[in-house]
């Protein structure tokens, strides 16, 4: 009977020291090297500063230097090219000017980055090219009429654009995809929309009533800029738009590539 009530205090005794070391387990924190170890980091180094002579991989002080060194020296070479008015950098500041007056070809970009890597910046709207078609089909394809009308104004008359008589209050569609690069009020042409588009032409769209895009919008094909602005004439109920395709520095007749009636 002795021995059976020693076995239990034994076994008691076991049971309370097993019980004691699981606690003793739960309230100790885990080491850092178990952490890693555990979610296999161990092999992942990290950076710390020393004392001032390491310098972060990612930061080289005599590259951001020799930037920042670089870009002072072009500001100041352009300040005395444009406070010198010797005829001798007549051409170079020509040229300089001329960059910094030329738009930014937002949708040439966009459309080299989606042929080159095949899907869009997401900062850039996507374009899509016809290439099942050659020719002069292509041409027919591309460019969809603002508004159809008849011609008031044509191109010879101010070498720039012509005059289209529709109804008034009828919409105006951008004649291709592109970029809205102005849309507000332009002296000559009143309110007006100029879209840029991917083969480094622009297309005007003036004497508005109401402007439906914002600038910088990217729009689509037909897709709706604006409506047309009221007549001068006695007929209340005709109106008349601007437009214009200008590449580079010069203007196109639009009548070339848009039959308008």
């Amino acid at each position: 009977m002795r021995s059976k009530s020693e076995e239990i205090r034994k076994r008691i005794a076991k049971r309370k020291q097993k019980r004691e070391r699981n606690d003793k387990l739960a309230s100790t924190p885990p080491r850092l090297g178990n952490v890693e170890e555990m979610y296999g980091l161990n092999g992942i180094s990290s950076f710390e500063g020393g004392n001032g002579e390491e310098v972060h991989p990612l930061f080289q002080k005599e590259a951001f230097l020799f930037k920042i060194l670089a870009s002072v020296c072009l500001f100041l070479l352009t300040a005395i090219l444009f406070r010198n008015h010797s005829t001798t950098f007549t051409p170079i500041r020509t040229a300089v000017e001329k960059t910094m007056s030329d738009d930014f070809q937002f949708a040439t970009v966009s459309d080299w980055y989606e042929k080159k890597f095949g899907k869009p910046l997401a900062l850039l709207p996507p374009f899509s090219v016809d290439k099942n078609k050659q020719g002069k089909q292509i041409v027919e394809q591309q460019y969809a009429v603002p508004a159809a009308g008849r011609i008031l104004e044509k191109f010879e008359k101010n070498g720039q654009g012509v005059m289209i008589e529709t109804g008034k209050g009828a919409p105006v569609s951008a004649m291709k995809e592109g970029i809205i690069t102005f849309a507000g009020v332009k002296a000559g042409y009143g309110k007006t929309v100029i879209i840029q588009h991917s083969d480094k032409t622009d297309s005007w769209y003036g004497n508005l009533d109401e402007i439906k895009v914002k600038l910088y919008d990217f729009i689509g094909k037909g897709k709706e800029v604006g409506t047309v602005a009221g007549s001068a004439g006695l007929d209340k109920t005709k109106g008349e738009y601007y437009f214009a395709i200008k590449k580079g520095d010069n203007f196109i007749d639009p009548i070339q590539v848009i039959r308008f009636e």
